[in-house]
């Protein structure tokens, strides 16, 4: 397909060529994607091509604001800006140590030839895996706020490609991935889901990141780098046209989606492009579309794997809440009273011992302040949850003193039930009381409509919530891993203490999905779209498949093998990762070693092989220690592949200890089939794996 405007556009371009417009186009380090800027009768507009193929046809860029005309109509061109960045920085933590900054920029200052003569520029960092370009706003003749009612950003596709996408909801990621062409995407009707937060908006809109290969064979993907004072962004599609708008998560309450301060710069909007699927997984794109660091010193951090008081929760073996657990003694035969309370002092001693014993770092504790019993259900939630005070038998400082005796970390957890004004009141207190007691770490929640009615999860009034967060957490040391969170967008270079997120359907569904959980494909999706986005607290590791006995009969479960499970600690990255089931089921089984072995932290990170929604290979190499992690999944099909280890040091010998899908393994069938080998590898040897349907496999190579 190719519009009539873009016709228009590859006209202007060449009488350009004379010199009499000045070069408005820039080439990436390596020269493969091109990208150019124009004006078509005063309007801006940008297209991108790779390779010499167009990968975005012309597509229009402009603001619309309140009370004013559209701005990026009747502009002209003032000033061209170039320049070459060439530079690297290296991660505190994550996938990689290194990361290399190389990219071409370009800024184009625009003036208006109507008579408001508002100025504006669009500047455009072309990378060799992809773009970003953002919207820069001067000051405006004594014009010091402006109110955005809608940013018309517009990516034209130039076929129909293979898409996978989530609805666009501004309160919730928690969807299934579905797979279509873009021409039949129905986020419509996809939309309404029984999610604790999911918002119905009647248009057809996507969330981002948003993934996309075409028939040609390259991939795409569109997201958003350094979401700060603004509104999220969703994408509206037109399926006749092949089109992607930018459409601004809004406010009820207001009446707009941004109001900001001049002089300001929006988010950067991404297209990442890519010649594999894995190509996508090891773009640096969004995090180098930040700014460095503002924490001087986070070494008060350290990535771990965890356990905690909270999959019991999910099963129904205990309460969040210490209320209904008062009358346990009562009425045997109500399955209510069957439930105890989990975060008490004993129970979770317990945990404390069992990650001190098998190499766990940290210990998460949910439901061990008061507030837990009167917040479901109740539409005004302000003042319902104190973040200081502990249940009464919930010992805050014995269990403190008595993890740190064992060398293991508690993580606090903050359920905020969506009230942020009550968790802004009481966060400084909060976290002054985990500075003092040695705690660097919390996991936050936002479960349930945000308070006050009218703002949304995803808006511009939530967005300086979370990044208010992130502010007062770094003050006392403390790092954030927010759940119901707004999504990931590169943040964690500039805010290191922005550990991990949720943003996804987690392993809490396989619990208590109506739907029964997610299915097997789920996870040879998420690493090629949500992943994009940033850490995943995705909570992997639960051993008890069919979740005997709290899910006897109900045909929910855990939709894959065991194998799978233990391959979700490499290709699901996170510096944070759960051991998720109850720890007893973890007693006495071989498998358990690699969760035990598996680092956290990484040197480089490589995706072997892959394709989205079928399978996925990736192999990891910790820090410090330098031994290698393999994890590969697989969707319902199941994969044979063969793994050549050819990134292995020269001249070592690694103890290879294989974790793989037994022969009759099967996610549905047999999901705890597993077999364990033992073998010696070096650099250039090869493996074949089977995996079976929904399983995987997981490689510990440790240095001799």
């Amino acid at each position: 397909m190719k519009n009539v405007f873009g016709t228009v556009i590859l006209c202007l371009f060449l009488t350009g060529c004379s010199g009499s417009l000045p070069d408005t186009s820039a080439s990436s380090p390596s020269g493969n994607l091109v990208l150019s800027f124009f004006l078509s009768d005063g309007q801006m507009g940008y297209f991108l091509k790779s390779d010499g193929q167009t990968m975005i046809d012309s597509s229009s860029l402009s603001i619309v604001l309140r009370d004013q005309p559209l701005l990026g109509s009747n502009m002209k061109i003032q000033n061209v800006e170039k320049r070459a960045v060439d530079e690297v920085w290296e991660m505190p933590w994550g996938e990689q140590r290194v990361v290399h900054n190389q990219y071409q920029s370009l800024k184009i200052w625009l003036t208006e030839t109507a008579e408001q003569n508002r100025k504006i520029a669009l500047a455009f960092k072309i990378y060799d895996d992809g773009i970003g370009f953002r919207y820069e706003i001067p000051e405006q003749n004594g014009v010091t706020e402006w109110i955005i009612e809608e940013e018309n950003t517009e990516f034209q596709l130039v076929d129909d490609p293979m898409t996978w996408w989530i609805p666009g909801d501004w309160d919730s990621y928690e969807h299934l991935y579905n797979t279509t062409r873009f021409s039949a995407i129905d986020a419509v009707s996809k939309r309404n889901h029984p999610n604790l937060a999911s918002t119905y908006i009647p248009f057809n809109a996507v969330n981002t990141p948003i993934t996309m290969k075409s028939d040609k064979g390259y991939y795409l993907s569109f997201h958003e780098a350094n979401l700060t004072d603004y509104a999220g962004m969703t994408l509206l599609i037109d399926n006749e046209k092949l089109k992607m708008t930018s459409g601004l998560v809004g406010s009820d309450r207001t009446g707009y989606k941004a109001k900001v301060r001049l002089p300001f710069n929006t988010p950067w909007r991404t297209i990442q492009v890519a010649k594999t699927a894995g190509e996508l997984i090891e773009s640096n794109l969004i995090v180098n579309l930040n700014e460095p660091s503002v924490i001087e010193d986070i070494s008060w951090f350290k990535p771990m794997k965890y356990l905690g008081v909270w999959w019991e929760m999910h099963l129904g073996k205990s309460t969040w809440d210490m209320e209904s657990s008062q009358n346990i003694n009562k009425d045997p035969e109500a399955e209510t009273e069957r439930r105890f309370h989990g975060a008490t002092t004993e129970n979770v001693k317990a945990y404390i011992d069992f990650a001190s014993k098998n190499n766990i770092g940290g210990v998460l504790v949910e439901g061990w302040n008061t507030g837990w019993g009167r917040w479901i259900g109740f539409e005004d939630r302000e003042g319902v949850f104190d973040f200081v005070t502990p249940y009464a038998d919930y010992d805050i400082e014995e269990i403190v003193k008595y993890s740190q005796e064992r060398g293991v970390e508690i993580i606090m957890h903050h359920e905020t039930s969506a009230a942020p004004r009550t968790y802004d009141q009481q966060k400084d207190t909060a976290y002054a009381l985990m500075q003092s007691l040695g705690i660097n770490s919390v996991k936050t929640g936002y479960v349930g409509k945000v308070i006050p009615k009218g703002e949304y999860h995803h808006g511009q009034w939530m967005v300086n919530h979370y990044h208010g967060v992130l502010e007062t957490a770094a003050k006392y040391e403390v790092a954030i891993n927010a759940h119901e969170p707004i999504k990931g967008t590169g943040k964690r270079r500039t805010y290191p203490n922005a550990i991990a997120r949720e943003g996804l359907r987690g392993q809490e569904f396989n619990a208590w999905s109506i739907e029964k959980g997610n299915p097997p494909e789920h996870l040879t999706i998420i690493p090629f779209t949500r992943m994009l986005a940033g850490p995943i607290d995705f909570t992997p590791g639960i051993f008890n498949i069919k979740m005997t006995p709290y899910r006897d009969g109900t045909g929910q479960q855990i939709n894959t093998t065991l194998a799978h499970q233990l391959a979700l600690y490499v290709v699901v990255y996170s510096p944070i990762q759960m051991a998720a089931d109850l720890y007893e089921h973890y007693e006495g089984q071989p498998a358990f070693q690699f969760i035990q072995d598996v680092g956290v932290d990484w040197e480089q990170s490589r995706v072997l092989a892959g394709e989205i929604g079928k399978y996925l290979v990736i192999a990891r190499q910790e820090r410090e220690t330098l031994n290698w992690f393999i994890g590969g999944v697989t969707n319902e099909q199941g994969k044979r592949v063969s793994i050549a280890l050819n990134f292995l040091e020269e001249g070592t010998t690694y103890d290879g200890v294989i974790y793989k899908d037994g022969e009759s393994a099967h996610w549905n069938d047999n999901p705890t089939n597993i077999d364990i080998e033992t073998t010696p590898f070096k650099k250039g040897e090869a493996v074949e794996i089977e995996m079976a349907p929904g399983g995987g496999f997981a490689i510990s190579l440790l240095k001799k």
